[in-house]
């Protein structure tokens, strides 16, 4: 059987088959990983070794002269999603007040529109971007937890990000990119491994959701994850494009909902009691955004990566027939 071969003929294929078969795993029968040892430790529990090897590899891959770049596209990447997020959340606060729209509240609309996973914008730009698109995510970190989410909603009180949070994210990229400059052979064996330790780290991440969730969320959890997708995701990659004055679908790869912004309402219901009353169906609806995003933004990224390649084909050949 080559399995590789048919992961790679579906869109986003290789970080998506192995999600959907985490996420099955967990949800039917969870204690197939929860036997200890090894398996645990990999298939269960694995997400921040394997993460931290992806982003060594992908850092590996990034020279000294591009060190600029990727901060430049994280910083735009992160500033899009804010702002988008914010203007979305304050707009429903405005129209309809803080019970919300389609049992969807402003407080969980900016919650999970102004957070994404660096995990899976990582994967996501190493199989259809390039080293500088990876090295965003050291950026893209601040957003990943309630930091932001607390600053929009003005409750600052708990909004500090600790210095050694930011650095554990961004030490795997910097050991990579050291290491990968000093030595040609470890920056080509470190490209090698990437599409190897995708495969695995995607199915952690799933083995870390279940479709409970989204069935206990309803229409309105599945709702919140389509609205990340559009305007997360395919508004933030047009803008993008735009700045960047080129084509290309790794914009959209921030078009999910992190993890850590389940327990986003939570904490903001702490900082105000205000709020309280919305937190336990905003985790749920959280909880369900993240299950949809994770499995339909990749799919999304490799459609709109397929599209633009096959238009520039196009341009190319047309533009070939006319010099001819």
């Amino acid at each position: 059987m080559k399995l590789v071969q048919l992961m790679n003929k579906i869109p986003g294929g290789i970080m998506v088959i192995p999600l959907l078969l985490g996420v099955v795993i967990n949800t039917f029968i969870p204690g197939a990983l929860q036997i200890g040892g090894a398996t645990t430790g990999l298939l269960k529990d694995g997400t921040n070794c394997l993460m931290g090897l992806f982003l060594i590899c992908c850092g590996a891959s990034i020279s000294f002269k591009q060190v600029g770049a990727p901060l430049y596209k994280g910083a735009i990447l992160t500033i899009l999603k804010f702002v988008i997020g914010v203007a979305i959340g304050w707009g429903v606060q405005a129209v309809f007040g803080p019970e919300g729209f389609l049992g969807l509240t402003p407080v969980v609309l900016i919650a999970v529109l102004t957070n994404s996973s660096g995990s899976i914008y990582a994967t996501l730009a190493a199989r259809f971007g390039d080293s500088t698109d990876v090295g965003a995510v050291s950026v893209l970190s601040v957003n990943d937890g309630p930091f932001l989410t607390m600053v929009a909603l003005g409750a600052t009180g708990m909004s500090d990000i600790p210095f050694l949070t930011l650095l554990a994210t961004i030490m795997p990229i910097i050991i990579g990119v050291v290491w990968g400059n000093l030595d040609k052979d470890f920056k080509e064996m470190a490209e090698k491994a990437l599409p190897f330790i995708i495969i695995f780290f995607s199915f952690v991440l799933g083995a870390g959701m279940s479709f409970t969730t989204v069935i206990q969320a309803g229409v309105a959890g599945i709702l919140l994850g389509i609205l990340v997708l559009v305007f997360s995701g395919f508004l933030v990659n047009l803008i993008y494009c735009l700045i960047l004055r080129k084509r290309t679908a790794v914009g959209a790869a921030v078009g999910t909902a992190a993890g850590n912004s389940v327990a986003t309402p939570a904490a903001i219901a702490t900082a105000d009691p205000s709020f309280a009353p919305y937190a336990n169906a905003a985790t749920a609806q959280c909880s369900a955004a993240c299950v949809v995003t994770a499995i339909l933004c990749p799919v999304m990224v490799a459609f709109l990566d397929k599209r633009i390649k096959k238009k520039l084909e196009k341009k190319e050949k047309s533009e070939g027939g006319a010099v001819a």
